[in-house]
């Protein structure tokens, strides 16, 4: 129609001199706008076009000089009210983050996006005090109860109590004790009041992290506070892997919920102890609830957790023994929740800004801020055909970004090297499956580079805790499977770099076939006298152990103990999965080595007997299916694997020195 329309008027604008292009452009929304007011369904296409060639001043052509025209004010030569631009001017496709119109790193239409930014942590300070001060400053005061001891058999009996739905028992006296204590008889009862009215909920502080409503106090002479009770559990019982995460969720959350507060004062009993693993365990709780993305919201859509809060006063009841080492604990769940955050990161970012090279220079800055603890070598296209990954290449020809692989070393500041161990993450940026394309959950497939994700996170907390006796590699093959003209198919037969064989006969079976060459790299170059491996492999493991359990598939007994350990006391879920040796006549292929998948039944066992074709086969090696908990559908990326690849790493060196 636009055309018809253009011919018509040819004879009216050629004795103007008026460029094609520029009628084109008016004729072409004039026209659009007609079409949708005569469209019989009331469609909105040609309006939209309008809108975004007049509104917005996007160009969708390149727009001639225009001679005798008016100009802007900023000397834009104007037609019909439409700004032109040179086709020299690059189209911006950033998005605006604040009111200073910055753009967050993202694509243009020419080039791919070449970094992606970080969430920074929460500017609050904590800090550990031997002496809790009565009369401090602080908004809001959250004392810590732990319920009277009783034995072994008393809880069994509750526990079969509540099971059974009793809710007849007598609920036992509210009990303060020490500087609860004293601080309850100076606001005049008023804590012991808070506990009796919330009984039923709080029970005396047995549930660990239970918190009571807010309690607004006003003191003659002083400003109002408010307090809070939170549950320790009970006295004389030991913490239970979680505990301490729970106590340090719930100061943060408390800190969040109450508005305008400046400083908090948190009391903690005996119980809680110095313990520096206890210090650790709440810091990384603290800060990692306090974890928010801002980084593509704008204006009032930002979200800032407790943004008022400038410092928290943990003061421990009884004192601390080493202040210096209090000190270092928390600084070192500091560290890790740095860890934790960047694998949010990388999980929650999209793929035009997240992409290989992206991550890369992601790897980089770890290594530049590492204070030379973490060197960095990424292998490019070229590299990577000389050592014959064709594997992995296959994977990456879908790719926009040409391939990077990462490898990031941790070496001890002493130089003293007990054992040398590898973490290989899975970072596939983006998956639409290939040209087995993805019937579902697309809009999810940013989060396939979650091993990625818990590798590099792990990695920058690794730089800055600085375990020693360990020298740690942690390497990732980054790609996307996409589709193009050079994307493989189903029925490639792909070589990887330690001779065998694969024939695709599945293209959004591709993680695997990344992997593959990360292995043979871990195993052989890097020689790794221990390998995890950490991926969102299948869609099988999420049916099998849902969203809140990884599964991780080793022969290593050993290894297997060592995961497990790992896994209670960082609060990463695990369970270990069979390896069906019978399991192997899946991977069976006609024409090559092996196929780069089973049937449907037993899919995660099967991706685990394939990635066990490119490890030595009497090396400990294990791999970590996280597809389930990597994502939450309430609030995005949940850092899993981080602090798991983190403390796995940190205990090699202890063990061999041992």
């Amino acid at each position: 129609l636009s055309s018809c329309v253009r011919g018509s008027f040819e004879a009216l604008w050629r004795p103007m001199k008026i460029p094609s292009a520029a009628v084109s452009m008016a004729l072409f929304g004039s026209v659009s706008a007609f079409v949708t007011r005569q469209s019989s369904s009331g469609g909105s296409v040609g309006r939209s076009v309008a809108r975004s060639l007049v509104a917005s001043q996007r160009p969708i052509a390149t727009l001639g000089t225009m001679q005798h025209q008016p100009k802007s004010p900023q000397g834009e030569q104007l037609f019909g009210g439409v700004r032109s631009v040179s086709s020299t001017t690059p189209t911006a496709l950033a998005m605006t983050k604040d009111d200073k119109k910055e753009p967050f790193p993202t694509w243009s239409f020419d080039s791919h996006c070449k970094s992606m930014e970080w969430s920074p942590l929460s500017e609050a300070e904590l800090v550990v005090s031997g002496e809790f001060d009565e009369d401090s400053n602080a908004d809001l005061v959250i004392v810590g109860v732990a319920a009277p001891a009783s034995d072994d058999e008393e809880d069994q009996d509750e526990d079969e109590d509540s099971s059974s739905g009793e809710k007849d028992k007598e609920e036992e006296p509210p009990v303060l004790a020490g500087a609860a204590k004293a601080l309850d008889e100076k606001l005049g009862g008023a804590l012991t009041d808070l506990m009796s009215e919330n009984a039923k909920a709080f029970k005396n502080g047995a549930g660990v992290g239970s918190t009571t409503p807010t309690l607004r106090v006003a003191v003659a002479g002083s400003k109002a506070k408010r307090y809070v009770l939170v549950g320790l559990g009970k006295e004389g019982k030991d913490w239970e892997d979680g505990d301490i995460t729970k106590i340090g969720n719930a100061i943060a959350s408390k800190c969040n919920a109450e508005k305008k507060v400046g400083a908090a004062s948190v009391l903690l009993s005996g119980k809680v102890g110095d313990d520096s693993t206890v210090l650790s365990d709440m810091a990384t709780a603290f800060y990692s609830t306090l974890y928010a993305d801002n980084r593509y919201r704008t204006g009032s859509k930002k979200v800032t957790p407790a943004e008022d809060l400038k410092t928290v006063t943990v003061a421990i009841e009884g004192g601390v023994s080493d202040q210096s080492s209090a000190d270092a604990a928390i600084a070192s769940g500091k560290s890790l929740t740095r860890g934790v955050s960047l694998c949010r990161d990388i999980v929650n970012a999209p793929h035009n800004v997240l992409n290989s090279e992206s991550l890369a220079d992601t790897a980089k800055r770890i290594a530049k801020e590492s204070g030379g603890a973490i060197s960095c070598k990424i292998l490019g296209k070229k590299e990577c055909e000389a050592r014959g990954m064709g594997s992995y290449l296959g994977v990456a020809r879908g790719s926009e970004t040409e391939p990077q692989f990462i490898h990031l070393t941790y070496k001890p500041k002493s130089g003293k090297v007990n054992k040398k161990v590898a973490v290989v993450g899975k970072g596939l940026l983006f998956d639409t499956g290939g040209y087995n394309i993805k019937t579902a959950m697309m809009e999810l497939m940013k989060f396939d580079c979650g091993g990625s994700a818990a590798t590099l996170g792990a990695a920058r907390a690794v730089g800055e805790l600085a375990p020693e006796g360990v020298e740690a590699h942690f390497i990732v093959a980054a790609c996307e499977n996409m589709i193009n003209e050079k994307a493989m198919v189903p029925s490639d037969v792909l070589t990887a770099s330690n001779g065998k064989t694969i024939e695709v006969v599945n293209t959004d079976a591709e993680g695997r076939l990344t992997l593959a060459d990360a292995l043979v790299y871990a195993d052989k170059e890097v020689g790794a006298e221990s390998i995890i491996e950490l991926s969102t492999l299948t869609g099988a493991m999420m049916v099998s152990l849902g969203k809140e359990i990884c599964g991780f598939f080793t022969t290593d007994d050993d290894l297997a103990k060592e995961l497990e350990d790992v896994s209670k006391k960082t609060g990463d879920k695990s369970w270990r999965m069979p390896m069906a040796k019978e399991y192997n006549d899946q991977l069976k292929s006609k024409i090559a080595d092996l196929s780069n998948c089973g049937t449907r039944y037993g899919g995660a066992i099967t991706a685990a007997l394939f990635l066990e074709n490119f490890v030595s086969k009497k090396k400990p090696f294990a791999h970590i299916d996280i597809a389930g908990p990597v994502w939450s559908d309430k609030s995005g990326a949940t850092g899993f694997g981080a602090k798991l690849a983190v403390e796995w790493v940190s205990r090699q060196g202890q063990a061999k020195e041992e």
